[in-house]
């Protein structure tokens, strides 16, 4: 393995809050201790830290971690993550920070990559990083997110929300989602695909918060979408239209799109788009293709039409994506893209 003097990897330091829920607080880890590059090395350090001398933190289990580094750490971080907490006190109920938990948050520099784990946007928000930004949270307190901070644009329906340099997932396991989404954004479909596989969870969910949320129970009788699904899947290369579809079904336009709508929490026509834009970006990274060709085979027909949905989906070129990414397993990991 070679030795690169200027190597250093990307820093996360996850902070965590008294009542902070253990399974949240490991998915950085699990996430981000994993990537590595083409030489072995990891391309994350993950360190946790409280707002407090190194100590105890109470979680909201029957038992407290112990956590090695105090809020100093924060000042080193290249990547800041807030997982929920159940002991948010003023910060949840009134939108403003303890003094302890401002001093903290001082301490971070910067430029530095900020997001949060469902409940853990209250402290983003209380700390002002959020104004006049979109977000995101569990969906059973999205409500309550936008009554207390009306300056921010609160979406209850999706997984997480990246706006650049500040980042919000949902509830629970979409902090998953989110955590991989940052390794494919930093590294690359390749890289974050095989950690989703160590994982043992799907390298991208389609929809958003809207399938998980409580409604009357559907009948059993009833069709879903998801063999047309399936069907559209294996023809991403081709024209394919809603009403192509829908006969997979057996159902009419209308009631389809407003079955998938139910089940994916997207439209038809929003979520090939996003089935094709990964599969754009995977045969960029892994084959030599042609611009052209990699545009048929994803079914986008056009070079042009591809370099619009990409430009518009991930913010970069197809020849930039695939400049950036072809070569991820060389990069040094200490900073993320910003396409």
């Amino acid at each position: 393995m070679s030795r690169d003097p200027e190597f250093r990897p990307h820093r996360v330091v996850v902070l965590a809050l008294d009542g902070l829920l253990p399974f949240e607080l490991g998915i950085p880890h699990r996430i981000f201790g994993r990537p590595k590059d083409a030489g072995r090395r990891h391309l994350y350090e993950v360190v946790t830290c409280s707002i407090r001398p190194p100590g105890p933190v109470q979680t909201d289990a029957d038992f407290a971690v112990h956590v090695e580094h105090g809020p100093e750490a924060l000042a080193t971080a290249d990547t800041v993550i807030v997982p929920a907490s159940y002991e948010l006190g003023p910060v949840f109920e009134q939108g403003v920070l303890t003094e302890e938990l401002a001093a903290a948050l001082a301490h971070i520099r910067p430029g530095t990559r900020l997001a949060s784990i469902c409940t853990g946007v209250y402290v983003l928000a209380a700390a002002g990083y959020l104004d006049g930004r979109p977000a995101t949270t569990h969906w059973a307190d999205a409500d309550r997110l936008q009554r207390l901070f009306p300056r921010i644009e609160v979406d209850p329906d999706v997984l997480f929300i990246d706006d650049g340099d500040v980042l919000t997932s949902a509830g629970v396991a979409a902090g998953i989602d989110l955590c991989l989404h940052m390794v494919r954004r930093d590294h690359g479909t390749a890289i974050a695909n095989e950690v989703a596989r160590r994982t043992v969870v799907p390298p991208h969910r389609d929809g958003g918060q809207a399938q998980y949320i409580h409604r009357p129970v559907p009948d059993p009788q009833q069709a879903t979408t998801t063999s047309a699904r399936a069907w559209a899947l294996g023809r991403l290369h081709e024209p394919i239209q809603l009403r192509d579809m829908a006969e997979q079904e057996a159902m009419s336009v209308r009631t389809f799109t407003r079955r998938f709508r139910e089940e994916v929490g997207v439209s038809p026509g929003q979520w090939l788009t996003q089935q094709r834009v990964e599969r754009a970006r995977h045969l960029l990274e892994s084959t030599g293709l042609s611009v052209d060709q990699v545009a048929r085979d994803a079914g986008f027909g056009t070079a042009q039409s591809m370099r619009q949905h990409l430009q518009a989906a991930l913010g970069v070129t197809p020849t930039g994506y695939r400049r950036t990414f072809r070569t991820s397993g060389d990069t040094d990991g200490r900073s993320p893209s910003r396409a």
